[in-house]
Formats: C-alpha cells, sequence, structure tokens
C-alpha cells in the first residue's frame, strides 16, 4: 500500500483516538469539579504505527482485506489511575457509557501474563461520524496503574532491543521487576486507604 492509501485507511482510527481521549479526559474533569478524587490519572492514545501495522499482519496471518476486523488495536487509548482498585472503578464506568460498545475484556491485572506484565485490556466498538457517514470501528482501552505502565514501557523497549530474543536470566529479572512493582503498587493502595480512612474519621 501506498502511504496516501494508509492514511486513508487509517484516518478513521486518527479521529477515533482524538475524540476518546477528549471525552475520557473529561472524566477526569468531572469528578475535580465535584470535589471528589478521580481514579483517571491521565489519558493517552496513538494509532498504531505503519510499520508495527504491516510486522503484526505477517506475524498474525491477517490479510489486508481483513485488517479492521482482525486488528482490534489499530486505535489504543490508555486511562493511567495512581492506585489498583481505581482500575476497576475506571472500567465500570467504562460499561456504562453509552458511545461506545465492549466487545471483550481481558483481564491482565489478576491473570497477569507470565511475563509479568499486568494492564486491563478492553476490546469496543465506536462509531465515529465521517463525511460519508457513520463508521463503527474497532478500538482498545487499556487501563493500569502508572507503575504498570513503567513496567510495560521498559519491557517493550528491552524487546525491541532484543527482538523479543530473552535469555534464561533476562525472564527471571523481567519477572523480579513485575514482582517488585506489584509491591509497589500493594504499599501504595495500603497507604492510600489508611490516609483516606483517618481522614474520614477526623471528620466525625
Amino acid at each position: 500500500m501506498t502511504q496516501d492509501e494508509w492514511e486513508k485507511l487509517l484516518q478513521p482510527y486518527v479521529q477515533t483516538v482524538d475524540e476518546l481521549k477528549v471525552k475520557l479526559r473529561g472524566m477526569r474533569q468531572e469528578f475535580e469539579l465535584q470535589g471528589v478524587q478521580t481514579p483517571v490519572e491521565f489519558v493517552t492514545g496513538r494509532v498504531k504505527a505503519i510499520p508495527a501495522i504491516e510486522e503484526k499482519l505477517v506475524r498474525r496471518h491477517i490479510s489486508m482485506d481483513r485488517i479492521e476486523q482482525d486488528m482490534e488495536d489499530l486505535a489504543g487509548v490508555r486511562i493511567m489511575t495512581q492506585f489498583t482498585e481505581d482500575i476497576y472503578r475506571v472500567v465500570d464506568m467504562l460499561r456504562k457509557r453509552k458511545d461506545i460498545v465492549i466487545l471483550e475484556e481481558r483481564d491482565y491485572v489478576t491473570n497477569e501474563k507470565p511475563s509479568g506484565y499486568r494492564s486491563y485490556h478492553i476490546v469496543i466498538e465506536y462509531p465515529v461520524q465521517l463525511i460519508t457517514g457513520e463508521k463503527k470501528v474497532l478500538a482498545e482501552i487499556q487501563v493500569r496503574t502508572m507503575q504498570m505502565n513503567v513496567w510495560a514501557t521498559i519491557e517493550h523497549a528491552i524487546n525491541y532491543k532484543y527482538d523479543g530474543e530473552y535469555s534464561e536470566e533476562m525472564q527471571e529479572k523481567l519477572k523480579d521487576a513485575a514482582a517488585l512493582s506489584i509491591k509497589v503498587d500493594e504499599l501504595f493502595s495500603e497507604l492510600h486507604n489508611g490516609l483516606s480512612e483517618n481522614s474520614t474519621n477526623n471528620n466525625v
């Protein structure tokens, strides 16, 4: 495909990411206006890079005429939270939205991957409005703590550097780092919940 053809194919996904970022960031603003602690720390998004799409087409044996049906993460949005329990608050809010249809949920927070990767993945169908009419596109929303995001970002960089060929020692070190990441999240939650309880007691 030419660059122009790729841009034409991906334009609805660019619009989807832009719209979802605005809408999901709006959740944070609503909480702040109500004076309630927000579970949404920040929101990022991207459309998958063309080389990454081409690599995945080959790796997953996806044909070009099936790309929009079989590649769920052309459009991706990531919601970061401070605490693990906030992930499920955000997921519950997403389930109640009328502007998206949830097709699939994958809980890698409770059921982490063997590598140690943790995140909550939601595949959605989003109705984007184009000049040609409505187009329903698939997108993926990931919800994770900032600590989970640090691990995943560094693991991704290491994976890229070594082309996914990890030694046994490297795999063990990644798992050790994941275990430390989980512990940090647990400690932060304990601190937060303790402070919240103390604050409530002091106000009684």
